[in-house]
This record gives structure tokens, sequence and C-alpha cells, in this order.
């Protein structure tokens, strides 16, 4: 395998994983919106609603890290990094990979799967409802979701040494964002001009590039 191939087949991965488990908001919406309903109108709460909410956006918030790290959409503090050239951000990541993020993520692998497989062992339900639901399943999202983050930060990594070498950030898998849909609505709209659904856009992408820092854009 090729090395863009490589990063490619673990971007596809990453955003896979994060767009499936990202359904889960719609899951807990339902859930909460039928436990209100429950609880004012019915009179009657679940007494273990508050466990499937934690699991559920814990499973949601940890199974997305993955795709986070491969859109580069963790938050950075870039107020000397966005003005760095390509190479200088690519030593400068590659030496907080290796010094945090490889030796945390591994951490997290580790003492994660030992957690799992104990509570897995012993059968564990949540302990806040006399007949609370089993969190042992739950708790292998912990080693799942941190070896999803430890293989995107390999490619990472891979990302950092090419960029060394060449003086360019190498192009990441891209997906749909805002200015993807305002496109799109204008192009549907039988209502608005050429010149005008040109300088929506251009005005559209004038705000992302304000909103977004230049270090997460990496061209």
């Amino acid at each position: 395998m090729t090395v863009p191939g490589f990063l490619r087949a673990v971007d596809n991965v990453s955003t896979w994983s994060g767009k499936t488990f990202a359904w889960l908001i719609g899951v807990l919406t339902l859930v909460v919106s039928i436990e209100v309903f429950k609880r004012y109108i019915l009179n009657s709460p679940t007494a273990w609603i508050f466990d499937a909410d934690a699991m559920l956006y814990g499973t949601l918030f940890m199974m997305c890290g993955a795709y986070t790290l491969a859109q580069d959409g963790h938050v950075r503090g870039d107020f000397l990094y966005t003005n760095m050239k390509p190479r200088t951000q690519a030593w400068l990541d590659l030496v907080l990979y290796f010094l945090f993020f490889l030796p945390g993520i591994a951490a997290l692998v580790y003492a994660g799967y030992d957690y799992a497989a104990d509570s897995w062992r012993i059968g564990e339900h949540s302990n806040v409802t006399a007949d609370g639901p089993p969190i042992y399943p739950f708790k292998m999202v912990i080693p799942l979701a941190g070896t999803l983050v430890l293989i995107q930060g390999v490619a990472e990594i891979v990302r950092c040494v090419i960029c060394i070498r060449t003086g360019v950030w190498p192009e990441r898998l891209s997906d749909v964002e805002e200015i993807d849909v305002v496109s799109e609505q204008l192009a549907q709209s039988e209502f608005v001009d050429e010149e005008s659904r040109r300088a929506a856009i251009a005005g559209a992408h004038d705000i992302e590039a304000a909103a977004h820092s230049r270090g997460a854009e990496r061209t």
C-alpha cells in the first residue's frame, strides 16, 4: 500500500466511524424527548434514564474523536501556530505527537481495556438505581475509541513527515461543510440570479475563512 493510500484508508475508517456514531444524537434526542413527555405529562419518570443519556452521549463523544482528528478539527492554541510555515507546523506537531499524544492515547487504550474487561467479568450494572442498566458494553467504547484515535494519530504523524519533506501539507479527505450547503441551496433557488449567487457564495467563503483558523486549512 502506498503512503497516500494508507492515509486515505485511515481517513475513511475514521470518517465512517464518526458519521455512523453521529446518528446517536438523533437517538439521544428521541430518548430525552420521550422522557420529558413521560416525566411532565404522564408523571411517570424512568429511573435509569440518566444512565442511558450518559452512555449515549459518551459513546457519541468518544467515537467521533478519530473523525475530528481526521478533519483537523480539534482545538488548538494557534496564536503562534497560524503564522508558522508548514514545515515548522509539522515539526511542532510531530514533537507534540510523540511527547503527549502517543503516550496518552496508548495509556487510554491499555487502561481502558483492563477497565472494560473487569466490567464484563463482573457483569457490572449502574448503581445509580436499584435496578440499573448494564454498563459493561458502554465501557468497551473506551479502548475501541482510543484505538481508532491512535490509528488516526499514526496517519497524522505520517502527514507531518510528508510536510517536513515537501513543505506542503498533504490533502485530507474532505467532508461536507456549511459552505457546501450554502452553494447547493443557492444553486437550486429559482429566485437568485447568477451574479447574486456568486456574491453570496463569495461572502460565505469570507465568513468561513474568518471563522476558521488558517492553521486548520493547512494548504
